[in-house]
C-alpha cells in the first residue's frame, strides 16, 4: 500500500452495459459485500466489497480485522470511534489527491467507512438490562474501511468506479472473483410472531400503565416474523426492492448471513457539516382505489394521536442532535409532511442543525443511536420497557446502516422494513409507538400494514 502522502484517489468512468445490481451480483457472495440502494426516488447507488478492515462489535467485545495483513486484534476503544480512529489513520483527507476534482466534489463516499449498526449496539453506550438471550450469530456491528467502491447516478446513468491509486481497475477485480451458482429462494415455512395478538395488546395494557405511572410517554413495541428459507438471499431482497422501492434500502452479506433492507427511513446525514434527521412516526395503510388511498392519507394528517406522537420524537432527536451540533442551530423546518411509500403512508418531520467544530459525524452517530423514532421517550427507560416486555432481542431491527466517506460525508438509515437472514431461518419485525390514547387493535393492526408488502411477497416462494 501506498504512503499516506502518495495516496490518490482515482475516479473513472465504467463503460458497461451492465447495471449496478448486475455489477453486485458479481460480488454479493463475497463476506462485507454491500449494496447501498436509493431506488428510483435517490439519485445515487453504492456498491461496495473487499473492505481493507473491518470493525466489528458483540457482546461487550470490539475488534479490527486487518484484512491487508490477516491479522485481527481487539480494541478497548468504543466501537465507532474505533471506526474513526481507523479513518483518520488510513484514509485522511488532508493526504489525498484526485483526478477529477468536479466528480469527487458531486459524488456522495467515494471511498471510506460504511456497514451496519444493530440495535444492541445502543448497549456499548447505554446501561442497559439483558433479559433476553442474545441469539442472533449477526453482529452487533460491522464496519468496513473500504478503499473502493462503484457509485451509480441515476439521473444520468453513469457508473463510476472510485479507487485509491494502488489497487488494480474494476475489470480486473471482478475477474479474479468466483461465485457458486446459488439455488432459487424458497421460502419453506409459513410466517410465525413470536407474539400471539393477546400478548401483543397485554403487552400494550402494560405500556399503558407505565406511562400512566409517568415512567414513560412513548414506547415503540415490536413483534417479529420468523420463517424457514433456503436459496438465494440476494434473489430474496431484488423482489423486495421492486415491490417496496425504499430510498434507503440495502443488502449487506455477513460472514454468518445477510441483512435485507427496505427502509423509507433516513437516520442521520451529514454533508459540509450540515446535519439533518427525518424520524417517522404515524402510519395509514396505502389502497389501490384512489379515493380511499387519498382519505388514507387525509386521515393522517389530521390525526392528534400521530402529530403528538411525531412532536414527542422530534423534540428527543433536537436533545441527541444538540449534543454535537452548535449552539442554537437545531430547528425543525418540516414538521408533519406526508411521505407515501408502497405499502403505506407516513407522517415525517425534518431536524437540521450544523456540526460543531471539534465534532466527528461518527461522535453524532453515536450521541443519538438508536434512533428515537424507534425507542421512544425518554429513550433510555423506552430501551429498558422494550427489554421487558418484547420476548425477543431486536439485533439488525431498528439498528441502522451507514457510510461515511472521506469527505467525511455520512449517512445512515433507520433499518425498520428489514430482514436478517442466517442459518436457515429469516427474521423480520415489525412495530409502532404507543402512547397514551392508543388504540391496541389498530396498534396491532399497524404492524401487520407495515410489512404487508414483505412477508406477502416472499410467500409467493414458498417450496
Amino acid at each position: 500500500m501506498k504512503n499516506q502522502a502518495e495516496q490518490q484517489l482515482i475516479i473513472e468512468p465504467i463503460r458497461s452495459h451492465q447495471s449496478i445490481y448486475q455489477l453486485f451480483e458479481q460480488v454479493e457472495q463475497q463476506p462485507y459485500a454491500m449494496l447501498l440502494d436509493s431506488g428510483s426516488a435517490g439519485r445515487f447507488h453504492i456498491m461496495l466489497w473487499s473492505p481493507a478492515w473491518v470493525v466489528s462489535a458483540k457482546a461487550d467485545s470490539v475488534w479490527v480485522e486487518d484484512r491487508h495483513n490477516n491479522r485481527v486484534e481487539h480494541s478497548d476503544v468504543a466501537p465507532l470511534a474505533c471506526v474513526d480512529a481507523l479513518m483518520h489513520q488510513h484514509l485522511p483527507v488532508s493526504h489525498l489527491t484526485t483526478n477529477d476534482t468536479q466528480l469527487y466534489n458531486m459524488l456522495p463516499f467515494l471511498v471510506g467507512a460504511a456497514g451496519l449498526c444493530g440495535y444492541d449496539l445502543g448497549r456499548f453506550y447505554e446501561a442497559l438490562p439483558a433479559t433476553n438471550a442474545d441469539e442472533y450469530d449477526c453482529l452487533d456491528m460491522a464496519i468496513g474501511i473500504f478503499e473502493q467502491s462503484v457509485i451509480a447516478d441515476s439521473r444520468t446513468g453513469a457508473l463510476y468506479h472510485c479507487r485509491l491509486s494502488h489497487l488494480p481497475g474494476l475489470a480486473t477485480q471482478l475477474k479474479g472473483i468466483t461465485s457458486q451458482v446459488q439455488p432459487p429462494f424458497a421460502l419453506n415455512s409459513a410466517w410465525s410472531s413470536n407474539m400471539t395478538q393477546k400478548v401483543y395488546t397485554g403487552a400494550l395494557a402494560g405500556i399503558h400503565k407505565y406511562i400512566v405511572a409517568g415512567d414513560c410517554y412513548q414506547i415503540n413495541m415490536a413483534q417479529r416474523f420468523s420463517a424457514h428459507y433456503s436459496g438465494s438471499e440476494w434473489q430474496a431482497y431484488q423482489a423486495l426492492q421492486l415491490e417496496n422501492n425504499t430510498p434507503f434500502s440495502a443488502f449487506m452479506r455477513l460472514p454468518t448471513g445477510c441483512v435485507l433492507s427496505i427502509s423509507p427511513e433516513r437516520f442521520i446525514s451529514v454533508k459540509q457539516n450540515k446535519v439533518q434527521t427525518k424520524p417517522i412516526k404515524g402510519t395509514r395503510p396505502r389502497f389501490s382505489v384512489p379515493d380511499e388511498d387519498e382519505q388514507s392519507a387525509r386521515d393522517l394528517l389530521a390525526a392528534t394521536k400521530d402529530r403528538a406522537e411525531n412532536l414527542m420524537i422530534v423534540d428527543l432527536l433536537r436533545n441527541d442532535l444538540s449534543k454535537h451540533c452548535k449552539a442554537h442551530s437545531v430547528n425543525v423546518p418540516h414538521l408533519f409532511a406526508l411521505e407515501s411509500y408502497a405499502a403505506v403512508h407516513h407522517l415525517v418531520s425534518t431536524i437540521e442543525g450544523e456540526l460543531k467544530d471539534d465534532a466527528s459525524p461518527l461522535d453524532l452517530l453515536a450521541g443519538a443511536f438508536p434512533g428515537g423514532s424507534i425507542t421512544g421517550a425518554p429513550k433510555v427507560r423506552a430501551m429498558e420497557i422494550i427489554e421487558e416486555l418484547e420476548p425477543n432481542r431486536r439485533n439488525i431491527y431498528c439498528g441502522s446502516f451507514m457510510y461515511y466517506g472521506v469527505k467525511r460525508d455520512m449517512d445512515s438509515s433507520i433499518t425498520i422494513r428489514t430482514l436478517l437472514a442466517e442459518n436457515g431461518q429469516l427474521f423480520c419485525w415489525a412495530g409502532g409507538g404507543i402512547v397514551l390514547d392508543s388504540n391496541a387493535e389498530a396498534e396491532y393492526q399497524e404492524t401487520l400494514d407495515k410489512v404487508s408488502r414483505i412477508l406477502p411477497v416472499l410467500d409467493k416462494y414458498r417450496a
